[in-house]
């Protein structure tokens, strides 16, 4: 105990020595250290309220984060290792100090770094170019009182009420392009009378303006050639608007352009072959032979035919096709406008479009180590061989097998003291066509990739002290898209079937003591077709996007059974198959701060019914609550349904804590931290019910009685290590109420505090 309070006090000795450390001692005559923002505060009428981003984009351009920030500038964490380190230790040492030198090190922040006079200047240009005139912002440099050789900034914006827009003028010219310019203007939210004048805004306008044109022949107009003539002196308050044209605007960009002639050339990864040439009517296809190419997946991406307006999202659009096909290293378009006009006066275009093939086929090796919410630990090897071009149209062939070990370390749910690990063996093989074999009806965008996949999947999975399972699968699906908001997938035809190959004495009695253990092992084939519906849109600062999953098994085959005569005991090649009914909705909602912190909500709803040939709906599709996706302050399976608890003693009560209904609902407040390291604030609550009652699991049944009190909660902090191309995640989840009883009255029912915690590693998003 003695040496304990020794090593506290020394720990405590060598931080106030470290606080006591200057942070200015090398700074030279007139250098100040910036110390962050101490305040950005705005001056304003009652009856003035500046635009929300206009509150951004100020903040933004002030947004300069001293030494050792704190999230924002205007706190900063009470020990500045980097200045410390900066102003006390030799820059010139070698070793172990020379090293940390270099990793901890920070060069101060200087006011004269800052230039605070130049951000009230980009202050006041931001407030002109948003309607602001007559506004102003000026800055005050607040110094140290105990060093001079520190200071603060406070910025003060005076705001004075927004001009809008009065009077809009055509351009009333008369010509073709004139016409559609002022029809484009009328159209436009951004440019109408009462709106707030904004310098972005009208620059927005000339875009949209000059990509409409250039989508209807006008390939060479550019949104420079259009100007805006505005008067705010005749009114007060008020900008009368008038567009026109640029006085050196050339005559190509008033020239309507028509498609003349389209040539696709496609080289092998090698520049080999002789050309060979086929003239058709969408283009003049050029392939250098020997070559495995099917003419009819590359006219499929044409876009645009001869005589037609030259279309520039045509143009893109042909693009993303060629490269959605996944056979091409490289796809360069080149539009070449001929010297002379037609007899109308329009011009046009010639576009030569090359395509290099890339090498067929690549070869994979993954090797994992995996670290899952439920404690299992162990590593993973994954071989794979993919053909990217198999029948010559874009067809992709791929093949990989697996083989992984586990082992359960640490604290795991309700079997937190068995020795539990596992072997798993598999393979699969998959056959994506790049069209929708589908029949005609289907809704689908000629803009996107359409795929029709066929798989076959097959593993096996050993737990020594239990059993060994073979699992075959076999899915066929369509995937494609309506618009760019939504996604569909519809497998028309799923079928598993799943065998207990052996078990241990210790799993069948298991099994004789529970029941319903014992029907989720039962071998059985899930013959299934199910559909996913994915929205996804943005609006401003919201984000949404909402997945619907639903799935069906076994009414195909029980009707084909009953119309045949059966009208009990139907099986598959001697095996029962299941007939259940599953649907899944989740909706996720985002709101963007800034760029890097957003509060992120889920609603996530779902239902299982098994009806006809089953008794249960098998237990690959029963929900779960808990672990690293989920309700976090409880570990994977450990709470449900409803108010159940397996027993302590009950080493695999994990299999009883499924059900048929769910419901979560996560809300995340994700923060940035430093470089890659983000924060996290969590609050989840969820839980799974039984939508019929089960008299080995008490309580377990779904109620709206009890429905709320039954449900987990829990919150806690995360951090995630953010490289945009993957996400390293860590959870600690804090319970708050746990469904089921713990012994302890009132709503916050966690025995001891350390029982309520709940320590996740995983990778990506929680959603």
């Amino acid at each position: 105990m003695k040496n304990y309070w020794m090593k506290l006090m020394c720990i405590a000795v060598a931080t106030l020595t470290l606080a006591a450390c200057s942070t200015t001692s090398r700074l030279g005559s007139g250098e100040t250290l910036y110390t962050g923002v101490k305040e950005l505060k705005y001056k304003q009428d009652d009856s003035v309220k500046i635009a929300t981003d206009v509150q951004d984009a100020i903040f933004t351009t002030i947004n300069v984060k001293p030494n050792n920030p704190l999230y924002s500038p205007y706190y900063r964490t009470p020990f500045p290792i980097g200045l410390w380190v900066y102003n006390h230790w030799d820059e010139n040492s070698t070793g172990l100090k020379g090293w940390l030198y270099k990793k901890l090190v920070a060069e101060p922040k200087l006011i004269s770094y800052v230039r605070p006079a130049t951000r009230v200047d980009m202050i006041n240009t931001l407030l002109r170019n948003n309607g602001y005139f007559g506004s102003s912002a000026k800055y005050t440099l607040n110094y140290s009182k105990s060093n001079r050789k520190k200071a603060s900034i406070s910025y003060q914006v005076w705001v004075h009420k927004p001009y809008v827009i009065g009077k809009i003028s055509p351009l009333g010219t008369g010509t073709p392009v004139s016409n559609f310019i002022d029809s484009c203007a009328r159209a436009s939210n951004y440019y109408r009378t009462g709106s707030r004048y904004c310098l972005d805004s009208l620059n927005q306008v000339r875009i949209d303006i000059a990509n409409a044109l250039r989508d209807n022949g006008y390939y060479f107009f550019r949104p420079e050639y259009i100007q805006y003539v505005a008067d705010s002196l005749t009114t007060k308050g008020v900008v009368n608007m008038q567009m026109t044209k640029a006085s050196n605007i050339p005559n190509s960009a008033l020239v309507r352009y028509y498609v003349n002639n389209v040539t696709v050339t496609v080289l092998n990864n090698d520049n080999s072959g002789t050309p060979d040439t086929l003239e058709t009517p969408r283009c003049t296809l050029v392939k250098y032979v020997p070559i495995r190419l099917r003419d009819a997946s590359l006219l499929s991406c044409i876009r645009g035919r001869k005589g037609r307006p030259f279309k520039v999202g045509n143009m893109d659009r042909m693009q993303v096709q060629f490269s959605n096909l996944g056979i091409f290293s490289n796809v360069d378009m080149k539009v070449t406008p001929l010297d002379s006009t037609n007899a109308e006066g329009n011009g046009l275009l010639d576009l030569a479009v090359t395509c290099t093939l890339d090498k067929p086929i690549e070869a994979n090796l993954q090797v994992q180590g995996a670290y899952k919410s439920n404690s299992f630990l162990g590593p993973g090897l994954k071989v794979g061989m993919t053909h990217k071009n198999l029948f010559g149209g874009g067809e992709r062939f791929s093949a990989d097998v697996r083989a992984s070990y586990e082992w359960q370390t640490g604290k795991g749910g309700a079997y937190k003291n068995s020795e539990f690990n596992s072997y798993e063996f598999g393979y699969n093989v998959e056959l994506s066509v790049p069209r929708l074999l589908a029949p005609r009806f289907v809704d689908r965008s000629r803009r996107y990739v359409n795929w029709t996949r066929v798989s076959q999947y097959a593993s096996i999975l050993n737990r020594p002290d239990y059993f060994k399972m073979l699992q075959l699968g076999i899915d066929f699906t369509w995937q494609w898209h309506s618009n760019r908001h939504t996604l569909n997938e519809f497998t028309p035809f799923r079928l598993v079937y799943s065998k207990l190959l052996s078990t241990t004495q210790a799993m069948d009695e298991i099994m004789s003591m529970n029941p319903v253990v014992k029907n989720s092992f039962n071998n059985t084939y899930i013959p299934s077709m199910g559909y996913s519906f994915t929205y996804t849109n943005d609006f401003g600062r919201n984000s949404i996007t909402c997945n619907i999953d639903a799935k069906e098994a076994g009414n195909i085959f029980a009707g084909i059974w009953e119309m045949c005569g059966s009208k009990n005991d139907k099986k598959l090649f001697g095996t029962p198959f299941s007939q259940f009914f599953k649907i899944q909705t989740q909706l996720v909602w985002k709101f963007s701060f800034t760029q890097s912190s957003q509060l992120v909500s889920r609603l996530l709803v779902g239902a299982a019914h098994a009806y006809g040939n089953s008794a249960e709906v098998p237990y690959s599709e029963q929900f779960y609550s808990g672990g690293a996706n989920s309700v976090r302050a409880f570990t994977i399976r450990s709470i449900g349904p409803g108010s159940y608890r397996a027993s302590e003693e009950d080493n695999f009560g994990y299999y009883d804590q499924t059900g048929t209904f769910k419901f979560e609902n996560n809300w995340e407040y994700r923060f940035p931290i430093l470089g890659y390291l983000h924060g996290a604030i969590f609050l989840d609550a969820g839980n799974v019910w039984l939508l019929k009652n089960d008299p080995e699991r008490e309580g377990g049944k779904l109620t709206m009685k009890k429905f709320f009190d039954q449900l987990a909660v829990g919150t806690g902090l995360g951090l995630r290590f953010d490289m945009s191309m993957i996400v390293v995640r860590a959870d600690l989840g804090i319970g708050i109420h746990a469904p089921y009883d713990t012994g302890k009255s009132g709503y916050y029912n966690i025995a001891k505090f350390k029982d309520g915690l709940a320590f996740h590693l995983a990778i990506g998003y929680p959603f």
